[in-house]
């Protein structure tokens, strides 16, 4: 186990988007040689014959200045595949780029040859020149089930529209941490929970690492996704109302104290937050890379703030 002088790396936990900028924003403050990204799997689908894992490919592609202005896929990707299947009959529910299906297909193929999904992410990573580590939460197929359709069907078929009945996840036995993960918790100063939505883009990877998370003695801190009372993006707070919690940094703790307790050390939100909890009030709106490396550097400002309270500290509540 690393000293706490040893102790340099920056751990981001993320799904979409709000998940992806912070860690955009946390490289240009700490450099890829500091960062790790532990990513959600629980959206990834088997389809067109391609292995597609929207979130770490979402991450990659931010870390790579290669998103598209969309907000998901390859900048300027052609959809010409896509075009072509539906003039064969095909029902294409599921967009994917020409070049993104060719990064799905190629990461399909390393599998099959018998690569673990995060040696095949690293090799697709090294093409688009990504320094940092985007590393999924686990290497055994972990799915999330919303009332009984995959992710992606509800997202996309169903429109993801609330109000959701049942949130649960399919898996191949219990799901443990990879190398890489446990290598990047070890030597991290801190972890930050990104702001991604906590029930279909975070719970995934607890549901993945949370056994190691719960012996962290650097500092765990939430990024909330809650921005001037809304989210910028998804249906958050759908979910978080299928467990009874509001739609505020206070709703969004109170989620990750039911399903992982004790793992949070302090909250950056843009609102006040009841309780003894320690949080630093600040902007949180990443709209511009200034601001995403603003929110980024208060962070990790916050997160060095509470390493006294860590080292040496026992487990954390299970």
């Amino acid at each position: 186990m690393p000293s706490g002088a040893e102790r340099s790396g920056v751990v981001v936990l993320a799904g979409g988007t709000g998940g992806a900028k912070l860690a955009r924003g946390m490289l240009d403050v700490v450099g890829p040689e500091r960062l790790s990204v532990i990513a959600n799997t629980g959206d990834d689908i088997e389809i067109y014959g391609a292995h597609v894992s929207p979130d770490p490919d979402l991450i990659s592609f931010w870390l790579a200045d290669l998103i598209d202005e969309r907000g998901w896929g390859l900048a300027g990707d052609t959809f010409r595949v896509m075009d072509g299947l539906r003039a064969l009959g095909v029902d294409v529910w599921f967009n994917l780029g020409d070049r993104d299906l060719a990064w799905c297909m190629e990461r399909a193929r390393m599998q099959r040859e018998g690569m673990r999904p995060t040696e095949a992410l690293r090799a697709l990573c090294e093409q688009i020149d990504v320094g940092a580590r985007v590393l999924p939460a686990c290497d055994t197929p972990l799915r999330t089930i919303i009332d009984g359709a995959g992710l992606q069907e509800f997202m996309i078929r169903r429109g993801g529209q609330g109000p959701v009945r049942e949130v649960r996840f399919e898996q191949q036995g219990e799901p443990q941490a990879t190398p890489e993960v446990l290598d990047a918790l070890a030597g991290a100063s801190c972890v930050i929970v990104g702001p991604s939505n906590p029930v279909i883009s975070i719970w995934p990877i607890l549901k993945a690492i949370g056994e190691p998370l719960s012996r962290q003695q650097a500092p765990i801190v939430l990024v909330s996704p809650v921005v001037g009372g809304k989210i910028v993006k998804g249906p958050t707070a759908a979910f978080l109302d299928t467990f009874n919690h509001p739609l505020s940094a206070a709703g969004v703790l109170a989620f990750y104290e039911q399903v992982a307790p004790g793992l949070i050390d302090g909250v950056l939100t843009d609102e006040e937050l009841p309780g003894e909890l320690p949080c630093l009030r600040a902007e949180t709106l990443m709209d511009t890379p200034d601001a995403r490396a603003q929110v980024a550097e208060r962070t990790l400002a916050f997160a060095e703030s509470l390493t006294s309270q860590r080292p040496g500290a026992g487990p954390r509540a299970q």
